[in-house]
């Protein structure tokens, strides 16, 4: 228990010092880590700075895709089974769908105003609860989503004191990071998660190697062909 206590204080300050903020106790992130099956995402503002212009697609940055992959192995090793992985936008973003295309993730979902109706429908295909999920957000309409999730995670944007607050204060998030989505925001949250799970050296080291479980990992992971849904009528539905 000690090593364990010593281990959480360790990470609790690596990342205050990087500048992140604890809301929920570093502990309890840790415990509430143990029954994460899935990881959600959103696009504009989280893999990016959220800018647009017309005729100007999204960017994301391959340290980011690297980092939602190392979480995924992480959590793969943690469970023996591979994590659910979804990206839930309110904007059509076609990078957001070409990132989950070569990713790999289960589900992508496009032009969503309520986040909620694609949280309970990934739920419910998935086989998976609210608690289950963590969830990486930044903005105004992801918090009713948040409110519902196992783990929050909350971008930093310094131009937003009161929503984070707000946040804060109506219990939408664990942790907010010290990066904003230009700044590589979903590194964070896959370092930030991989070192409370406590397996962080060991995800790094199989991944280096290439070793045998890191490529049976692997192999599970470009098997799952994603799929693509928008909302219709208050229905979720597939999408072409």
């Amino acid at each position: 228990m000690q090593s364990d206590r010593s281990h959480i204080q360790r990470l609790t300050e690596v990342f205050s010092d990087l500048g992140g903020t604890f809301v929920t106790p570093p502990a309890a992130i840790a415990a509430r880590l143990k029954n994460i099956k899935a990881i959600v995402f959103d696009w504009d503002g989280v893999f990016n700075d959220g800018f647009k212009g017309e005729g100007l697609p999204s960017i994301f940055s391959e340290a980011d895709s690297m980092g939602s992959n190392m979480l995924r192995y992480g959590l793969w090793r943690q469970n023996g089974a591979l994590p659910v992985a979804a990206i839930i936008s309110g904007e059509q973003n076609l990078t957001a769908r070409h990132f989950a295309t070569r990713e790999h993730f289960h589900h992508v979902y496009l032009g969503i105003p309520d986040k909620r109706e694609a949280l309970a429908h990934l739920c419910a295909t998935q086989n998976i609860k609210p608690e289950n999920v963590a969830f990486v957000f930044d903005d105004v309409n992801d918090l009713g989503m948040a409110a519902q999730c196992g783990l929050r995670l909350m971008v930093n944007r310094k131009a937003g004191p009161l929503l984070q607050q707000y946040a804060i204060d109506n219990d939408c998030c664990d942790y907010i990071m010290a990066n904003c989505g230009s700044n590589h925001a979903v590194r964070e949250a896959m370092e930030f998660m991989l070192g409370f799970i406590g397996d962080f050296d060991n995800v790094i080291g199989s991944r280096t190697r290439y070793d045998g479980e890191y490529k049976n990992y692997l192999e599970q992971r470009q098997c799952v062909t994603t799929q693509n849904f928008k909302i219709d009528a208050d229905s979720i539905i597939a999408a072409d």
